[in-house]
C-alpha cells in the first residue's frame, strides 16, 4: 500500500470544477487562492490595474530581465491563476466584479475591514444573487475587537502574536521567522477553512457562508504548546535558541565547522547517544536516566555534549549519530535542501515556462493524492494577462469591453 499517490490514477485535482474568486493581494490571500490552484480551482486573480498586486515591485530578484521580467516573491504564490485588471473604486469595475462574483464558488480578499462594504462587495451584498458563496475575508485583527482598523504587516504580527517573545537565542535580541509566518499561517488556516465550508455546503442544503480569518488569531493559535506551558505553570516562555522547552537534548549544537541537530524525542535514544558519544558515563548518570530529569538538569547535561559536538565536525557527527540511530542533521540552505534526492523524487521542486520571463524555479505542492493529483498548469500570470479573455467568458462582447475601457474599468 506504500507509495498509493506516487503516481495518481487521474489528470485533474479534487477541486477541479470549484472557481474562485481571488481579490487579494501580497501574501495571505495569494498563499491561500495557491493552494486552492494547485488542488484544481479556477482561479481568477483580480488586480488593480496599472500597478497591480503590490508584489509585482518586489525586486530583485527576478525571473527574466527588463520589462517582461517577473518578480520571484510575486512567483512564489501566483501560479495556477490567471489574472484581470479591474477598478474596483468606479461602479463600472464593481458591477464587473458582482458579475463574476455571482458565477464564483469562493471568493477571497484582504482588504482592509470594511473597505468591501463601502463598495457594497461584501458578502451580504453578493450573497443574495449567489446563495451558495463561500466568502473569505483575511485581516490582520478580524472584523471584531478593539483593534480591527489597525494595520497589520508579518513581523509586527509576528511581535504582536508572541512568536518572536520564543524565537531567537537566550539573553539576545528577538528574531522574525525566516518567512513571513504570521501570513502564510492566516493563509493555511484561510485554506483549511474554505474546504470545510465547501464540505459543508455540499453535505448541506447548498448554503456558502462567510469566513473571518485574522493574522493574530493565526499566530495565537501557532503559539501551541508553548501557550499551553504557559497555562500550566504560570511561568512565561523565553528565547530558548533552537533548544526544547520539554525534551533534552532536542537542539542545535555547535561544531568544529557548523552545526548538528540533535532530536532525542523519546527516552530510547538516549542510550543511543551516549554510545555513539563514546560516554557510558552519561548513560549511568542518575541525573539524566529519564528525559524529566534531563529538563531539569538541562545546564549539566549540555556542559557535558557541548564539548564532545565541538571536537566534531558536522559530517562527523551526523555520521556517528545515523549509525547510531540517533535522528540528526546538519543546518541545511537552500541550495542543499532543493538538490537533495527526496525533495526530487517527491517532486518538491517544479519548474513553470512563462512567456516573457522564460523558466520559472519553485516549490511544489506538499499535497499528494492517489486519484486526484495537484498540478501546475498556469505560470505565474503578468498583471492582466487574462482580462479580456476571462471577461469574454462571462459574456462580455466587443461593445461591452469597449464601454468598460471607456469608463476607466478596465485597461487599454
Amino acid at each position: 500500500m506504500v507509495g498509493e499517490a506516487r503516481n495518481p490514477s487521474g489528470e485533474t485535482g479534487p477541486l477541479d470544477g470549484v472557481t474562485v474568486l481571488d481579490a487579494s493581494r501580497v501574501l495571505v490571500g495569494p498563499f491561500c487562492t495557491l493552494q486552492l490552484g494547485d488542488l484544481g480551482a479556477e482561479v481568477i486573480k483580480v488586480e488593480r490595474p496599472g500597478t497591480g498586486d503590490q508584489t509585482r515591485t518586489w525586486v530583485p530578484p527576478a525571473f527574466g530581465e527588463g520589462e517582461g521580467a517577473q518578480s520571484a516573491y510575486y512567483a512564489s504564490v501566483n501560479r495556477n491563476k490567471r489574472s484581470i485588471e479591474v477598478n474596483l473604486a468606479c461602479e463600472e469595475g464593481r458591477a464587473v466584479f458582482r458579475d463574476l462574483a455571482r458565477e464564483a464558488d469562493v471568493l477571497v480578499e484582504n482588504f482592509r475591514v470594511g473597505k468591501t462594504a463601502e463598495w457594497g462587495l461584501d458578502y451580504p451584498d453578493l450573497v443574495e444573487e449567489n446563495p451558495g458563496l463561500v466568502y473569505c475575508g483575511i485581516s490582520g485583527y478580524g472584523e471584531w475587537g478593539p483593534d480591527r482598523d489597525e494595520p497589520a504587516y508579518d513581523i509586527v504580527m509576528q511581535a504582536k502574536g508572541g512568536l518572536m517573545s520564543i524565537t531567537g537565542v537566550e539573553d539576545g535580541p528577538p528574531v522574525r521567522i525566516g518567512v513571513a509566518l504570521a501570513d502564510i499561517g492566516a493563509g493555511m488556516y484561510a485554506t483549511q477553512a474554505i474546504l470545510a465550508a465547501l464540505l459543508e455546503r455540499e453535505l448541506g442544503d447548498g448554503s456558502g457562508q462567510k469566513i473571518d480569518i485574522s493574522l493574530l488569531d493565526g499566530q495565537a493559535a501557532w503559539t501551541s504548546y508553548m501557550a499551553t506551558n504557559y497555562f500550566a505553570s504560570g511561568e512565561v516562555p523565553g528565547r530558548m535558541g533552537s533548544k526544547h522547552p520539554n525534551i533534552v537534548p532536542y537542539r542545535a549544537f555547535e561544531t568544529r565547522d557548523d552545526y548538528v541537530v540533535v532530536a532525542c524525542s523519546a527516552d530510547a535514544f538516549w542510550p543511543l547517544l551516549c554510545a555513539a558519544l563514546d560516554r557510558p558515563d552519561l548513560a549511568a548518570d542518575e541525573r539524566f536516566e529519564t528525559n524529566e530529569k534531563r529538563v531539569r538538569n538541562r545546564d549539566a547535561l549540555d556542559a557535558e555534549l557541548e564539548p564532545e559536538f565541538a571536537d566534531l565536525t558536522t559530517a562527523e557527527a551526523v555520521a556517528v549519530l545515523t549509525d547510531h540511530d540517533v535522528p540528526a542533521s546538519g543546518v541545511r540552505d537552500m541550495a542543499e535542501l532543493f538538490a537533495d534526492p527526496q525533495i526530487e523524487a517527491r517532486d518538491m521542486r517544479v519548474t513553470v515556462d512563462h512567456p516573457t520571463a522564460g523558466e520559472m524555479t519553485m516549490p511544489g505542492s506538499p499535497m499528494k493524492f492517489s486519484r486526484t493529483p495537484t498540478t501546475v498548469r498556469r505560470h505565474p500570470p503578468s498583471r492582466g494577462e487574462h482580462t479580456t479573455a476571462v471577461l469574454r467568458e462571462y459574456g462580455y462582447a466587443d461593445g461591452d469591453l469597449a464601454a468598460l475601457r471607456e469608463a476607466d474599468a478596465i485597461p487599454e
